[in-house]
């Protein structure tokens, strides 16, 4: 576990970095309720799970994703809406959606002790996770909490700029991020590049960031473990955790401090923008002519 010194104005997040089960969705259920359950006892305020909490990710086809999924008002909700209702919570977990239309979705929800606040589905797909799922068409949510304004994307949705820099834009302090991290490799002593991305998203922004990943291996998919509490320098504050073994990271983060974007005297991280030099690339061609 990894702490900052805690005052009045700070905020304590938790990565709950679990090892899940595919197939065994009351095993992820209790393994997800005993780590939010450590997490408020060593006094978190914000708990963010993985991507795909109650079902695991390695799917052997579609048939299979569909049999895991559930609905918004399903167990793995209620049951993260109960904890967040006994503790005073803002719970950001990854779920194997199905939505009001039948549609498979890799989601991540935002509950807290009122009821599920937000909802976000995947809009960016690694691998061949579009043979699983549909793809979301919305931008992420931010929401105003009893903590502050938090975003909400999952995994690979926030390895895009663009993406990432519309919750800041609408006032993000805290971007959640649940993730499954398939370990890749890398030169030695080296962090996982998608921490160094995570770290990036922070800095450029200004933003806090906490991204929570998975440990052990999956159908023969070992993850990367690599959890990690990024603050609006871009420096992890806890973490980054290692892909052995499930691990609870804790820091505590001066939240209101991610609205100041400025650097130094001159210069302010949004205001320096330039995009009408810009705005061409980031919009489609025909929007640009």
């Amino acid at each position: 576990m990894a702490f900052l010194d805690s005052d009045s104005t700070t905020t304590r997040i938790a990565c709950a970095q679990l090892t899940l089960r595919i197939g065994e969705p009351e095993a992820n259920r209790a393994a997800a309720r005993d780590a939010i359950e450590r997490a408020a006892a060593a006094g978190a305020e914000v708990v963010v799970l993985p991507e795909l909490t109650n079902s695991g990710c390695i799917f052997h086809d579609a048939a299979e994703a569909a049999a895991a999924a559930e609905p918004l008002d399903g167990p793995t909700v209620a049951d993260w809406t109960a904890a967040a209702r006994r503790h005073r919570l803002v719970i950001v977990g990854g779920l194997c959606e199905r939505d009001g239309d039948g549609l498979i979705r890799n989601s991540a929800v935002l509950v807290d002790q009122t009821g599920l606040r937000a909802v976000h589905r995947k809009a960016h797909f690694f691998g061949g996770e579009q043979e699983f799922f549909v793809a979301g068409d919305e931008l992420p949510p931010v929401v105003e909490t009893s903590v502050g304004r938090i975003g909400v994307m999952v995994c690979y949705d926030q390895e895009f700029p663009e993406y990432v820099r519309t919750v800041v834009l609408r006032g993000a302090e805290l971007l959640c991020v649940p993730v499954n991290w398939p370990l890749f490799p890398r030169p030695a002593g080296e962090r996982p590049s998608e921490v160094v991305r995570v770290q990036a998203n922070a800095a450029v922004n200004r933003m806090f960031v906490a991204a929570c990943d998975r440990a052990g291996t999956e159908r023969g998919v070992p993850w990367t473990g690599g959890s990690v509490i990024v603050d609006l320098d871009g420096f992890p504050v806890a973490g980054p955790a290692t892909e052995k073994s499930a691990d609870l990271l804790l820091a505590d983060c001066a939240l209101a401090t991610a609205r100041d974007k400025r650097l130094g005297e001159h210069n302010d991280v949004l205001g320096d923008r330039r995009p009408d030099l810009y705005r061409s690339v980031t919009t489609p061609l025909e929007e640009a002519r």
